[in-house]
């Protein structure tokens, strides 16, 4: 029998589920069972957990569906325990460094407790310092073992359930479990104090709570907040069914009522039936109040004697006179111009046009990428919706027939960002762009992520200082309602690059529907609209941005490449977009395409691509044609640009670290040798799972028709896919 059982719900925390794993597997101390709780076997965390079980004996994943809440994972996990004794953690928390060994030489120092009780770190998610809000309540305790009466204010519901280590016998004997949903640490921490005989603490931080940058899930309004009503009346009724003495009951009382007063006063909490959740609260007050108890003094404990009262009106007069106005300063428009600002006010306060859907791709570089190829899926499913697609004054004339725009800064452009229930961009909006009530941000992205994303760029200097403020950044991210993802590796890495309360569309990118339904006419006319010549392999050449660069920069020359590898081959160069300036590059056998419109299009005309750390690799992958990686800078781009995952080690494809590598595996043929199809096979594997051609239409089902997800067609697997034909090769 282990020592300890580390129970680890997952659910929604895949992105640091890695995290709070090997913080555990990482102590130094390792006689415990790791227990993870994932929604499904097919669920993102559960990706995630099969890895570790794989290579660690001591992980034993279990599953609770996400309808079973939190209580439900945590009480899954605590069944499947073997363990003495029991630790509960959350998905995205770690231990520190020597936390469980600091644990056991506690218990072993105080004997067989039922409960030990630690401190535990509250860590910002982005800034200022770190707190630790158990210290003082446990400072106060006896040094070794001891009864809960010794220590009265330790009544449990104030410290999370992963603030102490069970006796897994204790809970068992007294068919203890999390009660209900919401709140449910409440509700465990009471009727675990009111149930102990023997208690300890140790007075070293064992967890560290990493607070979400989105908040607690509890502090979001809607009803689930009378839950809390529903643990301080289970919590209240025990202590009264077994005479809890008075020095302990005022304690309990008080801070069970300190969190009612503070849901009941917070104005955004309570959607709605704050009148009702006041009164039942008064009810609650008045029929559990300890025998001789006198209210705190101050505005709290006013807000006891109107509680007692039940002066709803009162209470809700006192509530508003302690409100600030600033928030409303904070709501106020501010696009450039103050005649613009004021145009934009105005169009804030008309009803949102429900049929109204506004795109973006690239900051306004054109009609391209996922918010095109919705656009167009829309027409078909969707033709009652208006559609508007911004862009900037140049972008205009390379706009389709029959799409209607605005320019970025114009009158219409702040007119219909105003007025849109839906709003669609690959990058961002603008940060004046305010998020009405009812409106819907679909956040479509535009690549896998190789490179470091979002909050993630912050410890890499380069990165950092090109990004500007996160602040700003996050704000925007706010905004999404949706997030879409093409594979479960961005799934999990958007997670933390991007934290906030939207939530993950696994629909696929509608940008790579068209390589799984283009013909091999479509294949031709491409090829021969980019000029590539009959019978010769279209090598597509494209190379990533280095924020550690000034301009577009190299190392192969093209020239010297072609001439190395003879004249079966033409080199396709699309250079990142960031240097499309629309003059062309090379010449004859080298064709620049950088300023084409669609590199959906570039990419079924080439036979094989070569890149070094583009996000098009993982697009072209959906075609399984050949891939070379042209790794000539790995380290440096690696240390200097932060990366999710070793490319060298998961490569899509035969790797090059310089030109005469790369020559070489044309002239052999290694290319596109049994090892380059494996190699291309597994990263396929892992990276094309929810491309399948029928991502746009899940996407318009979904986001723009309100289907449920139930209805929506489910992705087609991998094996049954049939990829655009390529020109030149013929695949097995």
């Amino acid at each position: 029998m282990p020592r300890f059982s580390i129970v680890v719900p997952s659910h929604g925390v895949a992105g640091r589920l890695s995290q709070a794993l090997d913080s555990v597997l990482a102590q130094s101390f390792g006689d415990f069972e790791l227990i993870p709780v994932c929604d499904a076997p097919d669920a993102p965390a559960a990706d995630v957990v099969a890895g570790y079980a794989e290579r660690d004996s001591r992980v034993t994943p279990v599953h609770s569906p996400p309808s079973a809440g939190l209580a439900g994972a945590r009480n899954t996990g605590l069944k499947a325990a073997v363990g003495g004794h029991v630790l509960f953690l959350d998905g995205d928390d770690v231990l520190v460094p020597g936390a469980l060994a600091a644990l056991d030489a506690r218990m072993s120092a105080v004997g067989d407790v039922d409960v030990l009780y630690f401190e535990h770190e509250r860590t910002p998610w982005w800034e200022g310092e770190p707190t630790n809000p158990a210290a003082p309540l446990l400072a106060r305790t006896p040094e070794g073992a001891f009864s809960p009466g010794r220590a009265p204010q330790l009544t449990g519901v104030t410290l999370p359930a992963w603030s102490a280590l069970y006796r897994r016998a204790f809970l068992t004997e007294q068919g203890l479990a999390f009660p209900g949903d919401h709140f449910t640490d409440v509700g465990f921490g009471g009727l675990v104090a009111l149930r102990a005989e023997r208690v300890a603490a140790l007075r070293a931080v064992v967890v560290r709570h990493l607070l979400r940058r989105q908040g607690n899930r509890l502090g979001l309004p809607g009803e689930h907040h009378a839950e809390l009503l529903d643990q301080t009346e289970l919590v209240l009724t025990r202590a009264a069914a077994q005479d809890l003495p008075a020095d302990r009951m005022k304690p309990l009382f008080e801070q069970l009522f300190a969190a009612v007063l503070k849901t009941a006063a917070h104005p955004r909490r309570l959607t709605s039936g704050r009148r009702s959740f006041f009164r039942r609260a008064g009810a609650l007050y008045r029929r559990h109040r300890p025998a001789g108890y006198r209210a705190p003094g101050g505005s709290v404990g006013v807000q006891h004697r109107l509680l007692a009262s039940g002066s709803y009106a009162a209470f809700r007069t006192l509530r508003a006179a302690h409100r600030t106005a600033s928030w409303a300063a904070a709501l106020l428009p501010r696009p450039r111009g103050l005649r613009t600002r004021l145009r934009y006010a105005a169009a804030l306060r008309l009803p949102l046009d429900r049929n109204l859907v506004v795109y973006c791709a690239y900051w306004g570089r054109g009609y391209a990428c996922n918010p095109a190829a919705i656009h167009a899926k829309a027409r078909l499913l969707a033709p009652q919706l208006r559609s508007v697609f911004l862009v900037e004054p140049e972008a205009v004339g390379s706009l389709p027939r029959g799409v209607e725009h605005a320019v970025i800064g114009s009158r219409k452009y702040w007119q219909v960002l105003a007025r849109a229930k839906y709003l669609v961009n690959n990058a961002n909006f603008a940060d004046a762009v305010v998020k009405r009530r009812g409106s819907v941000h679909l956040q479509t992205q535009h690549g896998t992520p190789l490179k470091t994303m979002g909050a993630d760029q912050a410890t890499y200097p380069v990165v950092a200082a090109a990004t500007g403020s996160f602040a700003k950044l996050l704000a925007r991210v706010d905004r999404w309602d949706y997030n879409l993802t093409s594979n479960r590796h961005s799934t999990e890495m958007w997670e933390r690059a991007f934290p906030s309360a939207h939530e993950t569309l696994e629909y696929g990118y509608p940008r790579n529907d068209v390589y799984c339904t283009a013909s091999a006419e479509d294949v031709a006319r491409v090829r021969k609209e980019l000029g590539v010549p009959d019978g010769k392999k279209a090598l597509l050449y494209a190379p990533t941005h280095r924020d550690y660069a000034t301009g577009f920069e190299t190392g192969l020359d093209l020239a010297e490449f072609c001439e190395a590898i003879g004249d079966d081959y033409v080199v396709l160069l699309r250079a990142h977009y960031f240097y499309d300036q629309g003059a062309s590059r090379g010449g004859g056998r080298i064709i620049d395409v950088t300023g084409h419109r669609s590199s959906e299009d570039v990419c079924l005309a080439a036979d094989a691509l070569i890149t070094d750390y583009s996000s098009i690799m993982f697009d072209y992958a959906n075609l399984d044609r050949p891939i070379v990686a042209y790794a000539d800078d790995w380290d440096v781009y690696r240390e200097t640009r932060g990366v999710y995952f070793d490319l060298m080690e998961l490569p899509p494809g035969r790797i090059a670290r310089t030109p005469e590598e790369l020559a070489a595996v044309f002239r052999d043929g290694s290319w596109a040798d049994e090892t380059a199809t494996s190699l291309r096979a597994a990263f396929r594997e892992r990276f094309c799972q929810f491309d399948d051609g029928r991502a746009a239409e899940r996407v318009v089902r979904r986001v723009l028709l309100g289907e449920p997800p139930e209805s929506i067609p489910p992705v087609i697997p991998l094996a049954e896919r049939v990829p655009a034909p390529a020109a030149t090769l013929v695949r097995s």
